[in-house]
């Protein structure tokens, strides 16, 4: 499976300033290595709780098999459209009759393609993220990815950011971790 961000997260300007704050700075010359650090931080929270913290258009691409095939990005809000991806040729928008989508109670969405055509693979469209914007972002979460940032900025100059994430921010998101059994 392959994912890719149709429409990133927009990250409010609070977020921004809660980490100056926390880091006690008061000018603006780090504001982009800042904004920079807090989109990682967010990246690698979702690497390790397994969930996507703010809402953003995503595309995943998966084989077209005539059987239900999860995503792997969670909480999907919303499944917008699947598209036909053929072996030669331009995509084409797969009509609705010919898959089915599924929104599981945990989070999960999934794709069952009854008819590709001509398609080997499929596009899929859609909305996931636990939280719509940063202040609706769980305490624990947020608190753990400002943590994670301020680190890292502190950290710049040496090579004590290796170890990711530090224990206190692995403890504030251990609650949200998912783990599968394989």
């Amino acid at each position: 499976m392959k994912r890719a961000i149709i429409t990133p997260a927009v990250l409010a300007p609070t977020a921004l300033s809660e980490l100056k704050d926390w880091l006690g700075i008061t000018t603006s010359g780090d504001d982009a290595q800042l904004t920079a650090l807090l989109r990682m931080a967010l990246d690698l929270c979702e690497d390790f709780t397994g969930t996507m913290p703010l809402q953003q258009d995503c595309e995943e691409v998966l084989a077209a098999a005539t059987s239900w095939t999860a995503l792997s990005t969670r909480p999907v809000q919303a499944i917008a459209g699947v598209q036909g991806i053929p072996a030669e040729g331009a995509r084409f928008e797969l009509p609705v009759a010919n898959y089915a989508i599924e929104l599981d109670a945990d989070g999960g969405g999934r794709v069952l393609v009854s008819n590709p055509g001509a398609a080997g693979r499929v596009a899929v469209r859609f909305t996931a993220g636990l939280a719509a914007d940063w202040p609706s972002l769980p305490e624990a979460l947020r608190h753990g990815v400002l943590r994670l940032a301020a680190f890292q900025y502190r950290s710049r100059e040496d090579d004590s950011a290796a170890s990711m994430p530090p224990a206190a921010v692995a403890a504030l998101w251990r609650p949200w971790r998912r783990l599968r059994l394989a």
